[in-house]
């Protein structure tokens, strides 16, 4: 560092890679007085935020990872916002080099937990530090305050903590970010709310499907619904925008911008990746699942273009025939769709238990609902009751064995019996109310349909099963004498 370069005032962080998210993150930044040094590969992203946001605050334009580095105090501090895969990882290797030990480097993409983990580790061989940061809020948020997930080594926290919680969301006055735990915690639990995203995104789009082709309301008179809905249980971030996308019409005719939006549903990977998670960790995370399913079902047009020619619909011809009123069956869908989205978090958070021990994390649930009330796509009203719910015990094996949420759901189960019903007479698709539904079935059931799935299993493949009866593991000669043989 020369002399002109040591008597400059030197940028408390770098945000690297200024696309939107990352523009709107430095400019979250130099708001609340930190200066800013800036980094992109394309140098007219840096030129572009100058020239329309320079005066937000202070800001470092660099022109490579070396000149960055020169202006950065120490220990310096890095958020990369540069898109998940080959690209994060070329942007890590090169900013180690042109940074010391003790150096700070911050994934704030989406990036896959387990290239978190493995990231970290080759970090932590160079004497630098590596946190994963799931960040959440889409562009507005990371603008006026995300929800940020950061994981990785504790000694980093107390250096990044003061910049994190000063752009954060706030919810009355506590910052929506906490510390998650070790290497890939902080990026695991943002892929598992993005599942739960997913999983919300989808139970809302049912019930307006349900009301809008099943009670034939207009969109307009649905806006109005979701309003009221959005001032009681359902109180979410979600249900507000849903409100806002159907009272909007489109500019060039006029119709309601939701007729002319294509019902094919892209995504990019998190919901997937939740998806898969909960299969290799034995989670029934159904509603999840469904929903990943339900956009891959969306997007495949051809498929659902020939269905349309060839297949018979067999629904009944109009909702009168359903015995029920246009506004009994609002309410119905309301409370149906609160029992679901309950079960959709519940899921969620049996998932990152999970995640939590079978890799040592000792990640606090509390932290999730703290961190969740304000700034992300999930937020909701109801996490309250979560953090209080593990409050009172903080070993409860499922929200839903909470005593709040476990009368909550039985005062919701007829409604929500009869919109599946309703849908399925109606042959409009309700896969996550479907699902959600049968979890709690399954959850309530003295037997399920497993007996039959073991003794099957034993029959063709000789793999045992247990009796009710009795203790051990046994085995049936199904095809011969039908003796029964006990095995260790």
């Amino acid at each position: 560092m020369n002399e002109q370069q040591s008597s400059q005032q030197l940028a408390d962080i770098a945000v690297v890679g200024v696309g939107v998210m990352g523009s709107n993150l430095a400019r979250n930044f130099a708001r609340h007085g930190y200066r800013v040094a800036l980094y992109d590969q394309r140098p007219e992203n840096v030129d572009t935020l100058i020239s329309e946001h320079g005066d937000e605050g202070e800001f470092v334009p660099t022109r490579n990872l070396d000149e960055l580095a020169a202006n950065l105090s120490t220990p310096r501090r890095a958020l990369l916002m540069v898109p998940a895969g080959t690209a994060t990882d070329a942007a890590i290797d090169d900013l180690v080099e042109a940074f010391d030990e003790g150096d700070i480097l911050i994934d704030g993409g989406n990036s896959l937990y387990t290239d978190t983990v493995r990231r970290e580790r080759a970090v932590a061989v160079t004497g630098r530090l590596f946190v994963g940061a799931g960040i959440s809020g889409g562009e507005e948020g990371a603008l006026h305050g995300p929800s940020i997930m950061p994981g990785g080594p504790r000694e980093s926290w107390e250096f990044i903590r003061p910049l994190l919680e000063s752009i954060a969301a706030k919810v009355d006055g506590t910052p929506c970010v906490r510390y998650i735990g070790a290497n890939g915690a902080g990026h695991f639990v943002k892929m598992v709310h993005n599942g739960i995203e997913y999983a919300d995104m989808q139970l809302i789009g049912e019930a307006y499907h349900l009301l809008r082709h099943g009670a034939g309301l207009e969109p307009g008179r649905i806006a109005e619904i979701f309003r009221e809905w959005n001032a009681g249980d359902l109180d979410s971030y979600l249900i507000g925008i849903t409100a806002d996308i159907l009272e909007t019409a489109d500019p060039d005719t006029g119709a309601p911008m939701i007729d002319v939006i294509q019902d094919a549903a892209g995504q990019k990977g998190t919901g997937r990746w939740t998806a898969k998670e909960a299969l290799d960790l034995g989670i029934p995370a159904t509603a999840i699942g469904e929903a990943v399913f339900a956009r891959a079902l969306s997007s495949s047009t051809e498929l659902r273009a020939a269905a349309l020619t060839h297949f018979p619909t067999g629904y009944l011809a109009d909702f009168a025939s359903l015995g029920i009123s246009v506004e009994e069956f609002i309410e119905h869908v309301r409370r149906a769709l609160y029992a679901s989205k309950l079960i959709a978090y519940a899921q969620g958070f049996d998932l990152i238990a999970a995640g939590s021990a079978e890799y040592d994390w000792k990640i606090n649930p509390r932290d999730l609902a703290a961190v969740w009330r304000g700034g992300c796509i999930i937020q909701a009203a109801f996490l309250d009751r979560i953090d209080n719910a593990y409050e009172k015990l903080p070993e409860l094996p499922s929200l839903l064995l909470d005593s709040y949420f476990t009368e909550e759901l039985s005062g919701l189960l007829d409604s929500w019996r009869t919109v599946a019903a309703s849908a399925i007479q109606l042959g409009l698709a309700a896969p996550v109310f479907s699902s959600s539904l049968s979890y709690y079935d399954s959850l309530c059931s003295q037997r399920l349909p497993a007996a039959m799935v073991q003794a099957q299993r034993d029959y063709f493949g000789a793999h045992t099963y247990h009796r009710v009866d009795t203790e051990g593991v046994f085995h049936l000669d199904w095809t011969g004498d039908k003796s029964q043989q006990q095995r260790r």
